[in-house]
């Protein structure tokens, strides 16, 4: 498969006179008000993805959004309406979930780092359920269930002896900082249970990311029934929730198609027919945490030109964003392999005519490039470009501090408007937690 920006663009926007189309506005009308650069939302693709994914995992399933994905709040708020669960995994995506409207016992919280103070937050308000990564940390929410007078309601997560292979990034089958090993589970469990101050709820298993195969899905959550069942049968204890984690993966390079949700329906029909029909997870509730499946496809990263220069033979598009804003577009978010994400001039679309440009932002390092010897239209000052399949870990995982730039806006384009959801930083924004100078200086 040729997997472009075009692509993108007829799956999931559109196009009119030559200028990309958000939620049925042009893109010029859309960014009139909050200029560039910016994140740009679609509430018609997060309502897509949604039915997509809603199809395909049986009722049996619990959705949980992964708020790392996207953290701001008016995105919660959506998959909230939804009947969402969140899962969070620090006090600030704690906060942004509140302020969306989520209640505590609504939202897991996982990670390997936890601090005490972060548990004692969430403890304290009755989070739903929260997902150790340790002995060390049972003996903390422990300590902090007793000084509350609560009960802490837990999960393993559980690192397993073999992971289920593909995916961009594995998680499980080898040494890691998450999770239990599974050889070390069985005693982990039966610490929790001796203990009257934790709640033992289940398991939740994560062992990668970014998977476009609905055949590695399946074997990793076969690998996670198998892990939960030999747990009940050992502990003679009901596994309450099981959590299959996240995963899903969505395309962003030639050659990559997206994950085949028909046949990943089918699938999980059979599995939970034969779970239920073996009766140790009978009463269990399974769980999902996607987070990018949701809300990639449907974010742009829209930047404009500022300059087009030529160096030595090569041409170059200077835009007033980069790296800071978007690291994962760079490639420097994890990547060996540097491939461009699709790209476009948005407001010049049907331009045939295309020559090999590289797209650099406005940072002094040589690693601020959105994308490498891409054929875009001969390119202008003022041209839009728009960097595709932006809605998770673009903004959320960027670097926004390098070099004091405003950090990006953000809007939510629905039903004939446009709303801003996060206002544009400003240069005073990097001075207002600084303490003021005293003295006479050095």
């Amino acid at each position: 498969m040729t997997f472009s920006a075009g692509t993108v663009i007829r799956s999931y926007f559109g196009s009119r006179g030559g200028e990309l189309e958000v939620g049925s506005m042009p893109i010029g009308a859309v960014i009139a008000t909050v200029g560039t650069p910016v994140f740009v939302y679609d509430e018609a693709v997060l309502e897509k993805k949604w039915r997509l994914l809603r199809d395909a995992y049986p009722p049996a399933f619990q959705v949980c959004y992964s708020v790392k994905a996207n953290p701001n709040p008016h995105l919660i708020r959506f998959f909230l309406r939804q009947g969402c669960g969140l899962e969070i995994a620090s006090a600030g995506e704690f906060h942004a979930s509140e302020s969306a409207g989520c209640a505590p016992e609504r939202m897991l919280f996982a990670g390997p780092g936890k601090t005490e103070q972060e548990l004692e937050l969430v403890l304290g308000r009755g989070i739903g359920e929260i997902h150790v990564e340790s002995e060390t940390e049972v003996g903390r929410i422990a300590a902090i269930c007793r000084r509350l007078g609560v009960r802490g309601r837990v999960a393993v997560r559980v690192n397993p002896s073999e992971a289920a292979q593909g995916g961009a990034m594995q998680m499980g089958g080898k040494s890691a900082p998450f999770g239990v090993d599974e050889e070390q589970l069985g005693a982990l469990v039966d610490r929790i249970l001796e203990d009257r101050a934790l709640e033992f709820q289940g398991l939740h298993l994560f062992v990668g990311t970014q998977i476009l195969d609905a055949s590695i899905l399946m074997r990793q959550y076969r690998k996670g029934v198998e892990i939960a069942s030999s747990v009940a049968r050992r502990a003679a204890v009901p596994i309450r929730t099981l959590d299959f984690g996240g995963g899903l993966g969505i395309p962003y390079f030639d050659g990559e198609d997206e994950l085949d949700m028909a046949g990943l329906r089918r699938e999980l029909e059979t599995l939970v027919a034969e779970v239920r029909g073996d009766g140790v997870l009978e009463g269990t509730r399974f769980i999902v945490e996607p987070g990018r499946y949701l809300v990639g496809e449907a974010g742009i990263y829209v930047t404009r030109v500022t300059d087009v220069k030529v160096s030595r033979g090569k041409k170059y598009l200077v835009m007033d964003g980069g790296m800071n804003h978007h690291l994962a577009a760079s490639g420097n978010l994890g990547r060996v392999i540097r491939r461009n994400f699709p790209v476009g001039l948005i407001n010049r679309i049907a331009d045939e005519t295309l020559e090999p440009v590289d797209v650099v932002g406005p940072l002094c390092t040589p690693l601020d490039v959105l994308a490498r010897d891409v054929a875009l239209p001969s390119p202008r000052v003022g041209d839009l470009l728009g960097v595709f399949q932006s809605g998770a870990y673009a903004r959320a995982a960027s670097p926004l501090g390098f070099l004091s730039h405003p950090t990006p806006p953000e809007v939510l384009v629905g039903g004939g408007k446009v709303t801003l959801i996060r206002r544009r930083g400003t240069h005073q924004d990097w001075l207002q937690d600084v303490p003021p100078m005293t003295g006479n200086g050095p």
